[in-house]
């Protein structure tokens, strides 16, 4: 019984724990890292819409609405919103780390993106 008592007090503790670092910010940092390959650094995406002037709203993560986040990241969870990807990080995540991302997104500030300067290429490079 003692032994029983023992693993249920460490099972909280190890639960307890699992919630304590879903929740740190270096965790949500380390998420929402994840997402910049599409979406950008902090939210901010790069990709040309359709190749004109502006970005694809679709992929602006940074200053966005929680509540909207949370009903997209929960629709494509569920398979309710369709998806080429977003389907398979959705599942990856639990609720807690959902509303930390709507959290840490909604907390960036948008920015336009920026043309890179063009550059003269050296032809005698040297390695």
């Amino acid at each position: 019984m003692m032994g029983l008592a023992t693993l249920l007090i460490t099972s909280v503790a190890s639960a307890t724990e699992v919630f304590v670092l879903s929740a740190s910010p270096s965790h949500m940092r380390a998420l929402a890292a994840s997402c910049a390959a599409c979406h950008g650094t902090l939210g901010n995406a790069v990709v040309p819409n359709g190749g004109g002037n502006g970005v694809d709203k679709a992929k602006l993560l940074a200053g966005i609405d929680k509540t909207d986040f949370l009903t997209k990241m929960l629709a494509f969870k569920s398979g309710e919103r369709e998806a080429t990807v977003m389907h398979r990080h959705a599942r990856g995540l639990n609720t807690q780390e959902i509303e930390g991302l709507a959290t840490y997104f909604s907390a960036q500030t948008p920015r336009q993106p920026s043309a890179l300067p063009s550059q003269v290429l050296n032809k005698n490079h040297a390695n």
